[in-house]
């Protein structure tokens, strides 16, 4: 492998970088309403949820502010997340609650 590596770079063909994700985003669903915008379902461990809703470039990682029924602001970090295909920006996420 590292001769294929060495002949290609000969060639002038560099490997790609994977970029590695330094950075996470927190992105704002305070302007959304639950039930009509997302669906967030709690789970018997009150610390975790299931979300459904739409948005781009949501990832593992990431934070998720949302307004709860109380009124209060909530945090939750995405610790997996699925896209469906069609909408394509349509995604379900298991979510762990952190402080805001």
């Amino acid at each position: 492998m590292k001769y294929l590596l060495r002949f290609l770079s000969l060639l002038g063909f560099q490997p790609i970088k994977s970029k590695s994700r330094l950075e996470t985003k927190t992105h704002n669903y305070t302007n959304l309403v639950c039930g009509k915008d997302y669906v967030l379902e709690k789970s018997e461990d009150t610390q975790k949820s299931q979300m459904t809703a739409t948005g781009k470039n949501v990832n593992s990682g990431d934070c998720i502010i949302i307004t709860g029924a109380d009124g209060n602001s909530y945090k939750y970090q995405v610790e997996e997340i699925d896209y469906y295909s069609n909408p394509p920006d349509m995604w379900m996420a298991l979510l762990k609650q952190v402080e805001l």
